[in-house]
């Protein structure tokens, strides 16, 4: 099912006896061994086709997804509308349900949206649906921006298997718990937007928001956080809607499916130190080179860590490569919204069950280290009072969420037009207890504040 367009038989359930075919024109999504998400067209409407293969429990989950679908529209609310279900010719599990046309994710539509308020338009918006939702008993268990679909105004419920519906409204407890699921995607500082989303819910609710209910909503931002990291972090390193996971002779690898649209990301791996050679190589080590140089029309760097003796590849081989370390570093300060250069892809090369070298690929940013932009004679006091704040931020964010850099210099901040970036990301850590957390932050401290 890999060439489209091709045709998808189902035989519509209950009845058997005729034989419904859906045309499948694009793969939207899939997880391998469990579902596939389909755009689709049948007796000429535009359709969203997903197919359920688990050998287990596929005839539960097309259940779940077809009661969920004709659930939410009974109670009025924003759902695609659920045509047929049934089994295919190779014995899958299919439900057909009208595509929502002129639409695109709130996940998607935030990040193409760089404005503050429009962002925080959106959210609210999607705050509203959610108190419809808890309202009237909907209760989504993953819950996630990425399953709401924005089609103007209106924002409706995607993917409800996992949604759960009760006889009266959602309790006070559990609605604020999902809330603050929904409010973490906006910065731990930016308390007017976490203030408006609350207000605007419990609006929404018929409910007044006390002092009780504020310590709730934070208690459970902090958790509800540090939950949806760890399972961003578990999306990044598998075949996705965004990333796409490669194995192939001596190479794993997993790249965000941006990098490469035109050519196949088996041709990159393929000439990957060929392309370092002939890039701008901005440095060559022993432990690592790096290169600056363009890929299907973007501008990107790679940094390879290379092989340094067999106890290095037995360390690396059971901690994990530096550039699979470095991918999920990177991820996890993007969805703390701390500045860092996007993370593109990484590789490993593997000798039998070692990993021998690996690569890190991230996007290239335009701009000047700390150390020469304060250095700069040109340079008028106020640029230098914004940048130097915007940088105490940045470290005080770092601290804030127990993250310490392990190399903290001038030279690894990196001052763009849209504010400082935080580069070289191989000494991270993440800490759970206060104490090495400290201790690490005044040793990057002690890093910044000394001459380079």
């Amino acid at each position: 099912m890999d060439k489209f367009p091709f045709q998808l038989l189902i035989k519509p359930a209950p009845s058997k006896n005729q034989t419904e075919s859906v045309l499948c024109t694009a793969l939207l999504r899939a997880i391998p061994g469990r579902r596939e998400v389909y755009e689709a067209s049948w007796n000429g409407k535009s359709v969203i086709v997903k197919v359920f293969s688990h050998k287990i429990s596929a005839k539960r989950h097309l259940k779940k997804e077809w009661q969920g679908l004709n659930l939410l529209q009974s109670k009025g609310l924003n759902a695609p509308q659920p045509l047929l279900y049934g089994q295919t010719e190779d014995g899958q599990q299919a439900v057909v349900m009208e595509k929502i046309v002129n639409s695109t994710t709130v996940l998607d539509a935030l990040r193409k949206t760089p404005d503050k308020t429009k962002k925080l338009q959106l959210l609210v918006l999607v705050c509203k649906e959610l108190a419809r939702q808890h309202s009237k008993g909907v209760f989504q268990k993953d819950l996630h921006l990425g399953n709401f679909l924005l089609s103007g105004d209106n924002v409706f419920v995607l993917d409800v298997g996992q949604t759960r519906f009760f006889p009266r409204e959602v309790t006070r407890n559990r609605s604020i718990s999902q809330l603050a699921l929904l409010s973490g995607c906006l910065p731990a500082n930016d308390t007017a937007s976490l203030a408006t989303l609350c207000e605007e819910y419990f609006r929404a609710r018929g409910w007044q928001f006390g002092k009780p209910d504020e310590l709730l909503f934070q208690k459970q931002l902090t958790v509800r956080r540090k939950r949806t990291i760890r399972k961003g972090l578990k999306k990044c390193l598998r075949t996705g809607k965004r990333y796409l996971k490669i194995k192939t002779g001596e190479y794993l690898a997993v790249f965000d499916r941006s990098l490469c649209r035109q050519d196949q990301p088996l041709d990159f791996i393929e000439q990957i130190d060929a392309l370092m050679d002939k890039g701008q190589i901005l440095k060559n080590g022993n432990t690592c080179f790096v290169s600056h140089l363009r890929w299907n029309d973007k501008d990107i760097v790679i940094k390879r860590y290379n092989h340094k003796g067999f106890i290095h590849s037995l360390r690396h081989t059971i901690k994990g490569s530096r550039a699979r370390q470095g991918w999920l570093h990177a991820h996890r300060l993007m969805m703390l919204q701390i500045p860092t250069p996007k993370p593109l892809a990484y590789i490993e090369q593997h000798k039998g069950p070692f990993v021998w070298k690996s690569y890190l690929v991230t996007e290239y940013l335009q701009g000047e280290n700390l150390r020469s932009f304060l250095r700069n004679n040109n340079l008028a006091e106020k640029e230098r009072s914004i940048a130097t704040q915007q940088v105490t931020n940045l470290i005080s964010d770092l601290g804030k969420y127990r993250i310490s850099h392990g190399d903290l210099k001038h030279t690894n901040i990196l001052i763009t037009n849209n504010g400082p970036v935080l580069t070289d990301l191989d000494g991270m850590r993440v800490h759970k207890c206060n104490w090495t957390c400290n201790l690490r932050l005044t040793k990057d401290v002690d890093r910044f504040t000394k001459r380079d």
